[in-house]
């Protein structure tokens, strides 16, 4: 704890992102326990501006906008982490074993990614989406299948580096499984650059998820979701900016917050710090 402290007060952008993050945690967490409902509808306060009783107005259906931001915050971060761990389990295992086996098994799984890779990872979470048909689980499940090879790919690397390493030889002789090698002595060694990409890959994901709502692709009407809401008030944008501004701000700072985290969590796990430090 001491050096977590001690490197966060030399890293300011680092401290920030997570003092950002803790604090959307705890508005999308807490907010909707005292906020009104954001699927009721008022139609006398339709595009009402920004007041005392609603801080951030009313959308073109009466809905209270702060609450959908809050509400949706909830979905949306849920819907970023529970993404990504599916695409970090999904894409690392089957990195890892790609790496630590070698061979033509690794060559044509390797292939198989390089097909993924060569579409834009949002490209490729469209079309799956688009196939699988427009509800949140089939975004969620479209996204991480496009993040899945980014992890696949790196864990690979992590698995070529450390299978020849003399602990990884010292295990092979003793007669230890492929199972327990990857598990005991490779995913350990070769887990930092992994949760550094998994830090990275949320903001994407979160990215990526709400660019699917806005195309009408994710979340369905009336449940709040940020990209969804900022597709919907898109139109009224002149009329009333803060009911698009607002979710659309949300994901400016919570990506930036991700961001920043990953990009820290990058340092932490560079060896030159240590080198530096000690």
């Amino acid at each position: 704890m001491r050096e977590a402290a001690r490197f966060l007060r030399r890293n300011p952008l680092a401290a920030f992102g997570a003092a950002l993050l803790a604090a959307i945690l705890l508005a999308v967490l807490l907010g909707p326990l005292v906020a009104p409902s954001p699927i009721a509808l008022d139609m006398s306060r339709r595009l009402a501006p920004p007041s005392a009783e609603q801080l951030l107005g009313a959308d073109f259906f009466g809905r209270d906008v702060l609450s959908r931001v809050l509400s949706g915050g909830r979905a949306t971060l849920a819907i970023g982490v529970g993404v990504v761990a599916l695409a970090f389990v999904a894409g690392t295992a089957f990195g890892l074993l790609s790496g630590y086996l070698g061979g033509w098994a690794d060559m044509a799984m390797m292939r198989f990614v390089d097909a993924m890779l060569s579409f834009p990872s949002l490209v490729l979470a469209i079309a799956l989406a688009a196939a699988l048909g427009p509800s949140l689980t089939n975004a969620m499940l479209a996204v991480a299948i496009a993040l899945a090879p980014q992890f696949a790919r790196l864990a690979r690397a992590q698995a070529l580096s450390i299978s020849v390493l003399p602990y990884v030889e010292a295990a092979i002789a003793c007669g230890s499984t492929t199972r327990a090698i990857l598990w005991r002595h490779v995913l350990p060694n070769g887990i930092g650059p992994l949760l550094v990409q998994a830090s990275l890959a949320v903001g994407s994901a979160i990215l990526q998820t709400a660019s699917l709502g806005f195309l009408g692709l994710g979340a369905q009407p009336p449940a709040p979701e940020w990209g969804a809401d900022v597709s919907a008030n898109l139109q009224y944008l002149r009329e009333t900016p803060w009911a698009a501004l607002a979710p659309g701000g949300a994901i400016l700072l919570t990506v930036l917050a991700f961001n920043l985290i990953g990009d820290a969590l990058g340092d932490w796990f560079n060896p030159r710090r240590r080198t530096q430090e000690s």
